[in-house]
């Protein structure tokens, strides 16, 4: 994609530009003043990475966060990435991972797409202004254009953010200026961001401990039962219902229709529907958006608000989006002295502007929403064919590659008193034992579902091939052997007390003498890896 900006007359025609005699002469696009620092600069960032390579750990912990360094070390996650490309990442030794994260399914199209590489290259040589604030940016009109040409619905307007959260708390504010009421209803396991707003949708308790006291008002409904939302619609003092189109936190799927008539009652009850498509919008699901393939026989989903983010950067620069109808925009931007009632600084960034229009080409280039069909659909099968022989597989939920594996409690013996060893221990610790060695044994990098829950979650770039999902079903295949054996919970707890004295890049020789010392501590890591960050 190159940007092109000639002017033009009104009739198409390029234009020749004439020089304004009040102007001064500027400097030449990518020249520097003779002043000041020369072109190249002090800066060097390849020197800078080449001097410090292998020190991400140890710089973590010392400046970042020590807590987060130790969880990566314990559950053989320390690796150090040099190079990424498409699905893969690579090591300093070359070694090629599977990415199965895709960077909380932000990576939708691949790590490093020349597309949006490309633009970004063309961005900074076309040494445009950005952020001037008291203008009408051109990228920012071009992306909102195409994003509504893209998504449809009736939305009319768009503000953009920074993150998902942002565009969360975004979400809030306009549904409470527009209905003038206070009440917000989310599901239970819903995950909508760690801001201050955000957490208070939170259905996860780990995320909320400590950060009390939350925006009131803010009320569960049970997930999947329309009765329930009804009830809490007709107390008539909600203003918006924020939901996922299907949860992260597990992979939760509604029951078809739910969606499309959770919409209608909001807007019986005169309340807001926010459909929060942070983590399944731009082809996750197999559709641009996840709620289309939600509309029902009486109609289409009707959101009053949607929310991206996350794939819309391009895996480059942070950027969100949210999408308004008109009738909810106009009133909370009433006047002109209330034309940036709700801003940000950053929020029209052109370099942010440029990777979004770049991500939806690349999106379209890679076939992203068929392929990720395909590419699910086939993980989906074979871990289905597998779960006749492996008891503890009770159930996949998948849309595009959007996959969730969830285990169960298993009925031979030796299995059950396995399973209920390992729950002793640590609510957190069983989808470990899938994830670990995974990582350790096929360099797989994928994650646990969210907290308390048997459930492996994969969101990988959505240009993985056939070749890579057989590579992911073998791997997935040895380790449900292994776990399928009753010294599954002794293997895990090695493995772990190992990690927390060597760290997952240890040697394959290296004494394991001293580890079970560490078995404790390394078991009550897993309850910050099975939430870490993002959904």
């Amino acid at each position: 994609m190159t940007l092109d900006f000639k002017s033009h007359h009104p009739d198409g025609s390029p234009s020749e530009s004439k020089p304004d005699p009040r102007a001064s002469v500027a400097p030449a696009a990518g020249t520097m003043p003779a002043t000041g620092a020369t072109p190249s600069g002090s800066f060097d960032l390849r020197a800078l990475v080449a001097r410090h390579a292998g020190r991400n750990s140890e710089l973590h912990a010392a400046h970042v966060n020590p807590r987060f360094a130790t969880v990566l070390k314990t559950i053989g996650y320390d690796h150090e990435y040099t190079r990424a490309e498409g699905p893969y990442l690579f090591d300093a030794a070359g070694n090629r991972y599977l990415d199965c994260l895709g960077g909380y399914a932000v990576c939708n199209f691949g790590r490093n797409h020349p597309t949006i590489k490309k633009a970004l290259a063309d961005y900074l040589a076309l040494d445009l202004p950005t952020m001037v604030q008291f203008e009408a940016p051109l990228l920012s009109g071009l992306l909102a254009e195409e994003l509504k040409r893209r998504i449809g619905r009736g939305l009319d307007y768009v503000f953009f953010t920074n993150s998902g959260t942002e565009g969360v708390e975004a979400a809030i504010k306009f549904a409470k200026c527009a209905t003038g009421r206070p009440a917000l209803l989310h599901a239970p396991k819903a995950f909508h961001g760690l801001s201050s707003g955000s957490v208070s949708l939170n259905g996860c308790d780990s995320f909320r401990q400590g950060f009390a006291p939350f925006l009131p008002e803010c009320r569960q409904v049970a997930f999947n039962d329309l009765a329930a939302l009804e009830r809490e619609l007709a107390r008539g003092d909600v203003a918006a219902f924020v939901i996922e189109p299907i949860q992260g936190k597990g992979v939760n799927i509604h029951a078809p229709g739910y969606l499309a008539e959770a919409a209608r009652l909001c807007h019986r009850h005169g309340a807001l529907f926010v459909a929060d498509e942070v983590q399944t919008g731009i082809g996750r699901t197999g559709s641009f958006l996840a709620i289309d393939q939600e509309d029902d026989a009486k109609g289409p989903v009707e959101p009053d608000m949607v929310i991206l983010s996350k794939a819309l950067s391009g895996g480059y620069v942070p950027v969100g989006a949210v999408l308004v109808k008109g009738e909810v925009w106009k009133k909370v931007f009433t006047s002109l002295d209330r034309a940036i009632v709700h801003s940000s600084t950053f929020h029209q960034g052109a370099m942010a502007m440029t990777a979004g229009l770049a991500a939806l080409a690349a999106y379209d280039e890679t076939n992203a929403a068929d392929n990720a069909r395909r590419m699910g659909a086939m993980i989906r099968d074979g871990i289905l064919a597998m779960k006749p022989r492996f008891e503890m597989i009770h159930e996949v939920r998948q849309r595009g590659l959007m996959i969730g594996i969830e285990f169960g409690a298993p009925k031979s013996l030796l299995l059950k008193a396995n399973w209920a060893a390992t729950h002793a221990m640590d609510k957190n610790l069983f989808a470990q034992a899938v994830v670990v060695p995974l990582m350790e044994d096929h360099r797989i990098l994928c994650q646990v579902a969210g907290h308390n829950q048997d459930v492996v979650k994969l969101i990988p770039p959505l240009v993985l091939s056939e070749d890579d999902v057989r590579w992911f079903l073998r791997a997935f295949e040895a380790v449900m052997v292994g776990l399928h054996k009753p010294t599954a919970t002794v293997g895990l707890l090695a493995r772990l007390g190992k990690n927390a004295l060597f760290g997952g890049r240890r040697g394959a020789a290296e004494s394991i003498h001293g580890a079970a010392e560490s078995i404790h501590g390394a078991a009550g890591s897993t309850d910050a890896a099975a939430g870490a960050g993002a959904p």
